[in-house]
């Protein structure tokens, strides 16, 4: 498997380091099933991406379907650090229009306040 993930929590929001490739397969479930047992626990979440390095359509449907979840559930997700690889991805299939996205993990805890 080549998605690492590590979190903390920072002023009450959970910042999940996403660390290789969110493929499908093995990556995208455990992504999935990492972000859904901190939404058990936490209603809010930063999903910092600056050290992925390739999402597929697979990786992207996770985060769409998560991100669905967490909306249903009363719970908010945002992204930090996209690579221009990711940004590019989204952007070409206009999710970058559904997630909100920040340039630093300190604008997007302040966005949480």
């Amino acid at each position: 498997m080549s998605l690492k993930m590590e979190s903390k929590t920072t002023g009450g929001v959970t910042v999940v380091r996403c660390i290789g490739r969110i493929v499908f397969g093995e990556e995208a479930s455990a992504l999935r099933s990492t972000l859904k047992t901190i939404l058990s626990t936490s209603k809010k979440i930063l999903l910092d991406l600056s050290d992925v390095s390739y999402i597929d359509s697979g990786g992207l449907g996770t985060l769409v379907g998560v991100y669905s979840s967490a909306r249903a559930a009363g719970a908010d997700i945002k992204l930090t650090g996209l690579g221009q690889r990711v940004r590019d991805v989204l952007q070409i299939t206009k999710l970058v229009t559904v997630f909100e996205v920040y340039d630093s993990e300190q604008k997007a805890l302040a966005a949480f306040q």
